[in-house]
């Protein structure tokens, strides 16, 4: 990381910012537990005597880093327990922080990995950080570091894709398929749905969702069908498309008036996996976008 020129220390917590929480909200998969972090590392960096810190944006990243990796530690067992699938808290990504960033699928796979492993994924492969600062950061050897890194591309695979999609083609395959799954029409989710199409829901004990993944176009077909009939195979009346991490995405208002976010994944001219997202505790920020 380079080293910050500025002299003015608010200045420079705020230049460092954004990168901070761009790694914090990566490890964590949670803006508002990222928020936290920052501040946390802020509040670390002002008791560290500021004028002493060579390099201020390298020292709140490592400060950040390590308090995820503690998050995280406490975080494995809230997630063992969670009522179903654990699905990241999607945002609106600005201008990307990152030379590189991760796609949904990949923020999702993270969750594969250990604490150690995802951080030296992140920064080594999407922050750009090369080995000795790695080590610097992580207090770990090199060598370690290197294994952490391999054995996190491992787990990844080729979930490791970039979220490059044409924003026109993604917005019309989005619609296209909320509708179809709100009005049961069978033709044109069989068109839109790849044959190995997955799609994975999140209530968090909090509204109804699939406690597991729904594998295949046929049962995403079959449950989609079941959920339209429920709802009079009715579009809601307030829906909205947008973008979410990088993915065409609609928000809507349920009929148990929940506020729902679907994100969709694309390969081709079709649709290959659905996240919906109905714990109100992870759209309760996307309200404003209604």
């Amino acid at each position: 990381m380079s080293q910050s020129t500025t002299t003015d220390p608010l200045a420079s917590f705020m230049e460092a910012r954004p990168r901070v929480f761009a790694v914090a909200y990566r490890m964590l998969g949670s803006a508002s537990d990222a928020d936290d972090i920052v501040q946390e590392a802020y509040l670390r960096w002002q008791q560290s005597s500021t004028g002493r810190v060579v390099n201020s944006a390298a020292f709140l990243q490592k400060t950040a880093v390590r308090l995820c990796l503690d998050h995280l530690k406490s975080a494995r067992h809230r997630r063992e327990v969670y009522p179903g699938e654990w699905l990241p808290e999607p945002i609106i990504l600005e201008d990307p922080i990152a030379p590189q960033d991760v796609s949904y699928a990949v923020l999702c796979t993270l969750e594969r990995l250990s604490p150690l492993e995802r951080a030296a994924y992140l920064l080594h492969d999407i922050f750009d950080l090369d080995y000795n600062d790695l080590s610097h950061t992580l207090d770990r050897p090199t060598a370690t570091c290197r294994q952490l890194v391999t054995r996190a591309r491992r787990h990844i695979g080729t979930d490791a894709s970039r979220n490059k999609v044409n924003a026109e083609k993604g917005e019309t395959l989005m619609q296209a398929f909320f509708v179809a799954a709100k009005t049961g029409d069978t033709q044109a989710l069989t068109q839109l749905l790849t044959e190995d199409a997955v799609l994975v829901s999140d209530g968090g004990g909090k509204a109804s969702a699939a406690l597991n993944p729904i594998i295949g176009r046929e049962k995403v077909r079959r449950l989609c069908l079941g959920l339209a009939a429920k709802t009079g195979h009715q579009v809601p009346k307030l829906w909205k498309f947008c973008t979410l991490n990088r993915c065409p995405a609609v928000l809507s208002y349920e009929a148990d008036g929940i506020l729902q976010a679907t994100l969709v994944e694309l390969d081709g001219d079709q649709i290959r996996k659905i996240y919906v997202l109905r714990n109100p505790e992870k759209t309760a920020h996307l309200k404003g976008l209604m």
